[in-house]
């Protein structure tokens, strides 16, 4: 492991602002939940290392790719691979009902000695390998054939049944996506394009063959912590030479200091750069979520790791749909989902679930977009080179509510328009008491001085939503220093919302905060199109 001096240390903050101002506020990355796909998986199981954002590189095993996967999904992100070490391991992405089978070869150093992988959940069949404690194993340089059907939907975790104290902490562990064999009625079938004209870049309509379970947009977590005392042990003994099978190291895995904790293999910032980015060849996915207003959002967690991790997504409670691919339903009526509402979706080491998210900006009693009776607030007013926002430009701004309150298609809105799903009953109400801008006075907070220079980039402008909200908090009063405001009236301007471990010495990397498992959900308008195939 690497020391870090003062100087890289105040660099290291400096890049962390850098990144949250950057990754937040302009044009970010979004997440997705992407894998490799089909039913045959040709895996190896070997070290490498793998990147911290404090400047460290931690000595690391993990699975990968021993040859090409068929294909990838979502088959829109570019530049997908999958290298022979990853932490976690590929998603795998089939379909209920398939039959998968996984190759493992034990590329792992001689004095690793055996390894293995279960799958929880499933029957397993294995062909070669050696006889294990918990399964069939592949002895160093060999291999071992799993096989099993992809029985139930929903997220499964899979990871080393050998040593599991040492090889699940040293990375080796993934997840698998079993995506449901039907469409349920009222279920949107996975298309080319969303009723909006923006991409589709879900794996399902829905988590499970239930009508319950629909979801717009979906993304996979999984969390997971490294000791790094454990990980410098493995590194100095993986030259022993060695022809045990429980092979040659003497590791002390107690007792047990996680430093770095991590979602998808990442810690923050870094979970924010893009999917398969080049700066960290062996943690190809990252773990920053976006949505619209009115999407459901599915969040697939995976609890990996010895430790429980209390992970809290600001902004709203998650519905629990089911657990390890179990859908949890009424006993009195099977006909609906009897998950709970949950504050944190605490992980459980090995155990999986899948939840629904939801925002609307229901119930805060102020207009989230900012608009007003007269003035920049009361027309539409946005990027006039696109197409798709050309019919809205120069019109009245309208919030007609549907039966459940919402502006939505069942009471005539276009599914681009700016302000879909706006909740009209908090349409046109001031926010700000002491306004500088267009909005009128009367709400219940005093907005920033735009014009004082120290809010600078972190203050974006504007509280409300949509790329044309800046104007609609401070009129023609400019925002100094040119060029240095995070939230640009013609980008993203969408609400961000911490998502992060309530277990304090988690969100710090090597215990410097912020770090660890925190990652930021977007709220972003319905005008600004959430391009995941960055």
């Amino acid at each position: 492991m690497c020391q870090l001096n003062s100087t890289s240390m105040s660099g290291w903050l400096l890049r962390i602002a850098a990144a949250i101002v950057s990754a937040l506020l302009v044009a970010p990355a979004q997440a997705a939940a992407p894998g490799i796909t089909g039913t045959s998986f040709d895996f190896t199981a070997e070290a490498s290392h793998i990147n911290q954002p404090d400047g460290a590189t931690v000595y690391s095993w993990g699975y990968g790719c021993n040859t090409a996967p068929s294909g990838f999904l979502p088959a829109a992100i570019a530049g997908a691979t999958c290298p022979t070490m990853q932490v976690p391991g590929p998603t795998l992405i089939v379909h209920q009902g398939d039959s998968v089978t996984v190759t493992l070869h034990n590329n792992l150093p001689p004095a690793a000695g055996n390894t293995s992988i279960l799958f929880p959940g499933f029957t397993v069949q294995s062909t070669g390998g050696v006889p294990g404690l918990l399964t069939q194993e592949a002895a160093n340089g060999g291999t071992v054939t799993y096989t099993f059907t992809a029985s139930s939907p929903g997220t499964h975790a899979y990871y080393s049944g050998t040593q599991g104290d040492l090889q699940v902490e040293m990375g080796l562990y993934g997840a698998i996506v079993v995506l449901p064999n039907t469409v349920p009625a009222g279920c949107r079938a996975v298309a080319g394009t969303l009723p909006d004209g923006q991409t589709d870049f879900r794996l399902a309509a829905s988590a499970y063959n239930h009508p319950q379970s629909c979801y717009d947009r979906e993304y996979l977590f999984q969390f997971s912590e490294i000791d790094p005392l454990i990980h410098r042990q493995a590194e100095e003994q993986a030259g022993i030479p060695c022809t045990q099978s429980t092979g040659c190291m003497s590791v002390e895995t107690e007792p047990y200091h996680p430093t770095y904790f991590m979602i998808n293999g990442r810690s923050m910032p870094d979970d924010l750069d893009p999917n398969y980015a080049a700066q960290y060849p062996h943690q190809p996915y990252n773990a920053n979520p976006h949505m619209h207003p009115g999407e459901l959002t599915l969040v697939r967690v995976v609890g990996t790791g010895r430790w429980q991790h209390p992970f809290h997504e600001h902004a709203n409670h998650l519905r629990v749909l089911g657990r390890d691919g179990n859908l949890l339903l009424s006993q009195t009526d099977p006909s609906k989902l009897a998950g709970p509402l949950l504050f944190t979706t605490t992980t459980t080491p090995g155990e999986t679930l899948d939840a629904l998210f939801y925002w609307s900006g229901k119930g805060l009693n102020w207009d989230v977009y900012g608009h007003t009776t007269t003035g920049p607030g009361s027309i539409y007013n946005l990027d006039p080179s696109d197409p798709n926002y050309a019919q809205f430009n120069g019109k009245p701004v309208v919030c007609t509510p549907d039966a459940n309150g919402y502006y939505t298609v069942n009471s005539g809105a276009p599914p681009n328009a700016p302000n879909y799903y706006e909740w009209c009953e908090d349409h046109d109400k001031a926010l700000e008491a002491k306004p500088f801008g267009a909005v009128g006075s009367g709400g219940p907070v005093t907005l920033p001085d735009p014009t004082i220079l120290a809010n600078g980039p972190w203050y974006g402008g504007s509280p409300y939503l949509g790329p044309d909200a800046t104007q609609r908090a401070v009129g023609s009063t400019p925002i100094p220093p040119s060029g240095t405001v995070g939230n640009d009236p013609t980008s993203e301007a969408g609400f961000a919302y911490m998502w992060h471990s309530h277990n304090e010495r988690e969100i710090t990397t090597n215990n410097i905060f912020p770090g660890g498992m925190m990652t930021m959900m977007l709220v972003d308008p319905q005008a600004y199109a959430i391009d995941e195939t960055r």
